[in-house]
């Protein structure tokens, strides 16, 4: 499916992806879960890619939160360009190291909920206007939850997946 440009478009591919996400990994051995991948990926486990969506959506969160009370949010974050992502996801990861798989997939659940929530807050206009909130910048709401949801669950599937395979 594209890349979506509607509210419904939205909902339905952020609902498809989260769930195939959720559902792959309940079906897969808790050994499995667990297990590192192939060399070859910072990810090296389910638990980092789950908590690496976790952290991207408290950054888009933090953003929200901030842009619609007046703000203008550092984006992605304070002491990061966008040309330091690669940076940032470091950090994400090494924030991840100490955290049980379990509580990460229960952490990522809620979260996936509370952006879920910012979705069918919205109107089709709110999400998809560029410019309609001074805190997006020349994009639109929804392009950013696009990127939070359903386009960041999609790489995951295809990084597990492929992970899985290789085993």
């Amino acid at each position: 499916m594209a890349r979506p440009t509607s509210k419904g478009s939205l909902v339905t591919l952020a609902k498809e992806n989260y769930q195939r996400l959720i559902s792959l990994i309940e079906a897969l051995p808790e050994r499995q879960r667990e297990k590192a991948f192939p060399e070859g990926t910072m990810n090296r486990n389910i638990r980092d890619v789950i908590g690496h969506l976790y952290y991207w959506h408290l950054l888009f969160l933090n953003w929200y939160e901030e842009g619609m009370k007046g703000g203008k949010p550092k984006i992605p974050k304070e002491g990061y360009t966008m040309k330091d992502t690669p940076k940032l996801n470091q950090e994400i990861w090494k924030s991840c190291q100490k955290v049980l798989f379990s509580e990460m997939f229960s952490m990522f659940k809620d979260s996936h909920s509370k952006v879920f929530r910012i979705i069918e807050s919205h109107t089709d206009e709110e999400l998809f206007t560029k410019k309609k909130y001074h805190w997006t910048g020349s994009t639109s709401l929804g392009s950013y939850l696009v990127s939070a949801t359903s386009s960041h669950y999609d790489w995951a599937l295809k990084l597990i997946r492929k992970s899985i395979k290789k085993k």
